[in-house]
């Protein structure tokens, strides 16, 4: 697939497609999100003792409803937000996507202390103006305290330098979804966005890795062979080594028969980066519908919620909407929000250039998204 970064045209087909899997990949994420937030702290003893044999099967109640997502849908919409303020800002000449995705964050760190949208920041755009986002929903100490200010971490000071905790891959999916970018550039922004929280080089590559496999798929490759090819890409990275073993643990658990909680547990618990990720890429290959890939990915007794929000991103843009269980969609928090950022980002990607430009832009596409 090609898109407005190489100066080709989307034909109506393509378009349609590419709209499937970002609907897919948002929405599935946060379907994983919301089966995990009920049970993250729970071992999988407590999970089977209050659930039943099988775990949980559908939403549990957690932060007072059934469906509620967590900080990690949260910061992949701001992720979301702060790409398609990149591309509009390119107009400008200004063209440092890191320093949009951060400014974004920055407006999800704002959710976490405000009591609700502030109707005097006019650059925050329609994303940070709705109310449901400012629910706190436990946010990781890392992504606090790296976006505690304005000062934009690099990969060469990076903030909270030791930290490799996977707050910088749950976010990550969207970066997968720059279809007209070359692989190694959407794994550099992702690694570049990751150390904005996180120092540890294993946080930012596995970060990057994700965004690569997601990538992989939105292009039409298999699940496994955009896992090679983002292994591939990792292998001209130092420091890589954590971030590949995970990964290929991850797929020598596929070989090593049925999928169970019990091989699950074997990559991890997911509270770090490389293991959330491997454990994510597990249930989303052994996968016999997205479903049954997304209950695999939660039950299990570490942070459930992010695992499932990886798993559901994975199979969603591999898949497509169609294919998200619908008997999960109607308790989903925010489905409203995510189906209109999916639907915006869509239409930046593959009309861009009929919305804003040097000759003039519609005016309502800057108040959604304004240029700051």
């Amino acid at each position: 697939m090609t898109g407005p970064a190489t100066g080709a045209l989307w034909g109506r087909a393509e378009q349609q497609d590419f709209r499937s899997r970002v609907r897919g990949c948002l929405l599935g994420g946060a379907i994983g999100d919301a089966l995990g937030a009920g049970i993250e702290f729970d071992s999988l003893a407590e999970i089977r003792d209050r659930h039943g044999p099988a775990g949980v099967t559908d939403y549990v109640p957690a932060y007072g409803r059934r469906g509620a997502v967590t900080d990690d849908t949260q910061m992949t919409l701001f992720t979301l937000d702060g790409l398609i303020r990149a591309h509009i800002r390119r107009d400008s000449g200004a063209w440092h996507p890191p320093t949009d995705v951060h400014a974004a964050y920055r407006r999800w760190y704002r959710t976490q202390n405000d009591w609700g949208p502030d109707e005097r920041r006019a650059d925050d755009g329609w994303l940070a103006r709705q109310e449901w986002l400012y629910a706190r929903r436990a946010p990781g100490n890392a992504c606090l305290s790296g976006l505690a200010d304005d000062v934009l971490g690099t990969v060469e000071k990076p903030k909270n330098p030791n930290s490799k905790g996977c707050g910088t891959v749950m976010r990550s999916a969207p970066f997968g979804l720059l279809a007209g970018w070359e692989p190694q550039l959407v794994l550099q922004l992702s690694v570049e966005c990751a150390s904005q929280t996180h120092g540890h080089p294993t946080g930012q590559l596995a970060a990057g890795a994700f965004s690569a496999i997601v990538h992989g798929v939105i292009r039409g490759d298999t699940l496994e062979g955009a896992v090679q090819k983002a292994l591939a890409l990792l292998a001209t990275r130092p420091d890589h080594q954590e971030t590949t073993d995970a990964l290929q643990q991850a797929l020598a658990a596929v070989r090593a028969g049925a999928p169970s909680p019990e091989r699950l547990a074997g990559l991890g618990e997911g509270w770090v980066a490389e293991e959330a990720l491997a454990m994510g890429v597990y249930c989303a290959l052994v996968a016999q519908d997205l479903r049954h890939g997304l209950l695999l990915a939660v039950n299990h007794g570490g942070d459930s919620d992010s695992t499932g929000s990886i798993c559901g991103n994975l199979l969603g843009a591999l898949h497509g909407e169609t294919a998200l269980p619908p008997e999960l969609l109607p308790e989903l928090e925010g489905r409203a929000t995510m189906l209109e950022l999916a639907d915006d980002f869509t239409l930046e990607m593959t009309q861009g250039p009929a919305l804003h430009g040097p000759g003039g832009a519609v005016a309502a596409w800057l108040e959604r998204y304004p240029r700051g």
